[in-house]
């Protein structure tokens, strides 16, 4: 399967992060053309490093997704691709509801509903015209398992998968697929830091998660429309 995604273009937003990292270096080992966005300077030379003989086959955008303005001057620049991952995501918690600032509200519904908004709208209409394509947002357990304490972010999780489900329908027939996956807390090192008391054996790894990401983007998941895949590991 080492080939399974030669000659496609491939746009990883957050493509340097915890997941996004692992996604966008699945993509490059089973041969496509990556496109990564990024805001950190060194996230992205980390990641070129990590690429090896695979790095002709990188790129990275530093751009903002949860703005039209930029993802349209990113895909200007790039041209059609034939499938997007986001992986642009945060997480705050810890707090009620009432106790939860606005600031904080406003950055879970931007990151993680507005971000996939935001780029499904610009790569659609090109793939309608390719009739061929394949979207995996991710979202959360919690869009579906609201904890206390996270009421933005379950919002904003439960938002996504609602967006993305209705995205599927509209979508039905077209040839365009699109996917959603659900992990639990997923094995980084900032989550690590973050809960350094918790069973780290129990979260699933990036690369697992990336091979389920690979999975419903490639032809062997044709038949894949409209899922909300969790991966949970043994959390």
């Amino acid at each position: 399967m080492a080939d399974r995604f030669k000659g496609k273009v491939v746009l990883v937003a957050g493509g340097t992060g915890g997941l996004g990292r692992a996604v966008s270096l699945s993509f490059l080992k089973e041969g496509a053309s990556v496109h990564v966005t990024f805001r950190v300077e060194e996230e992205i030379a980390a990641l070129k490093k990590l690429a090896g003989a695979s790095v002709a086959a990188l790129s990275g955008h530093r751009a903002d997704v949860t703005s039209e303005q930029e993802v349209a001057q990113l895909l200007g620049a790039i041209g059609p691709v034939d499938v997007l991952v986001n992986t642009v995501g945060a997480y705050a918690g810890g707090s009620p509801l009432w106790q939860t600032p606005p600031d904080v509200f406003e950055k879970m519904i931007s990151l993680n509903l507005r971000s996939g908004y935001v780029l499904a709208r610009a790569v659609v209409p090109a793939m309608l015209q390719q009739r061929r394509g394949a979207i995996v947002n991710i979202s959360s357990r919690a869009a579906v398992d609201h904890a206390a304490g996270a009421s933005a972010y379950a919002a904003s999780k439960a938002a996504a998968l609602a967006m993305i489900d209705s995205l599927a329908a509209d979508l039905k027939g077209s040839g365009v697929r699109v996917n959603t996956v659900l992990p639990s807390i997923i094995d980084t090192e900032a989550n690590r830091a973050a809960m350094a008391d918790a069973d780290f054996a129990a979260w699933p790894k990036p690369g697992e998660i990336a091979d389920v990401i690979l999975f419903l983007c490639s032809d062997e998941a044709r038949l894949i429309h409209g899922a909300a895949v969790p991966v949970y590991g043994a959390s």
